[in-house]
């Protein structure tokens, strides 16, 4: 026996259909079929406060997404599909739709960034100031900037590493195919990231040739690679949420310093031992 909305649990249900993705006619015409077990078209435009020309266009919507279906095909009469069925199938096809329309804007992005990429290297010959340094907030260009150089890297790569992370490298294939390359590699992690799934990690990363310390605090999240380029990651301390900000470098000096902190911090670290 189904339970009449009240006029606050109508207008409630009514804001959350919507915010899973029903229009307001779309929405407003489920709630109504929800309290009978069927209804014509035109008795339910006028329950459901929807302009005659469009219920049409709404029920066919509503077939389509799963929420209601055709009871009587010689009479058009239509009812609502039980609402975990119908929210639960609405919300996988439209994971799956979207899923699909991201990779394909990622096959299209990576194309685009390929195409465009001739254009923008003419400009890298003259450097304007502070050319060298770059200011980055979005976790995700972070992230490509790492990636970016760790496939540079030919020599060395150190890191400072501590969550949260844009790139765990201690996930990162990327690390494992600079070792393949002959670099040498040191991370230095603060213990707060040392769970039971790192220590796993560490271990294997070790047998590949990383080395791995640990030390109670870090003071900034930090990488350098060939003793030349990086990436240095700031806590916002000002911000009620703590966000981290990334400074990209490319400037020898710099990245001399930048190394010169690490040995520092590494002398003093503790080695890691075999987790049991």
């Amino acid at each position: 026996m189904s339970r009449k909305l009240s006029g606050t649990d109508y207008q409630r249900y009514w804001r959350r259909l919507q915010q899973i993705g029903l229009n307001a006619y779309e929405s407003r015409s489920y709630l109504v079929l929800l309290g009978h077990s069927r209804f014509k078209a035109l008795e339910l435009a006028a329950r459901a406060q929807v302009p005659r020309q469009k219920i049409y266009e709404v029920l066919d919507s509503l077939v389509e997404k799963g929420f209601a279906h055709v009871v009587q095909e010689k009479t058009k009469l239509f009812s609502a599909v039980e609402p975990a069925l119908a929210i639960r199938g609405y919300l996988t096809r439209r994971e799956e739709t979207l899923k699909h329309e991201i990779e394909e804007q990622s096959r299209h992005a990576i194309s685009l960034a390929e195409d465009l990429a001739a254009s923008y290297a003419p400009a890298q010959g003259s450097r304007g100031t502070l050319d060298y340094l770059r200011i980055v907030s979005d976790p995700s260009q972070t992230a490509n900037h790492y990636r970016k150089m760790l496939k540079d890297v030919r020599q060395e790569y150190i890191e400072f590493s501590k969550p949260p992370y844009a790139v765990d490298p201690l996930d990162e294939r990327l690390v494992q195919q600079a070792l393949e390359r002959g670099v040498k590699i040191r991370l230095l992690l603060e213990h707060s990231a040392l769970d039971e799934a790192h220590a796993k990690r560490i271990e294997e990363y070790a047998r590949l040739g990383v080395e791995v310390r640990e030390a109670e605090t870090l003071p900034m999240k930090l990488a350098v690679f060939d003793n030349s380029f990086g990436l240095v990651a700031l806590l916002d301390p000002v911000l009620t949420r703590p966000t981290w900000t990334a400074v990209v470098f490319e400037h020898p000096g710099f990245a001399e310093a930048m190394h010169a902190l690490f040995e520092n911090h590494w002398r003093t670290a503790r080695k890691l031992g075999k987790v049991r």
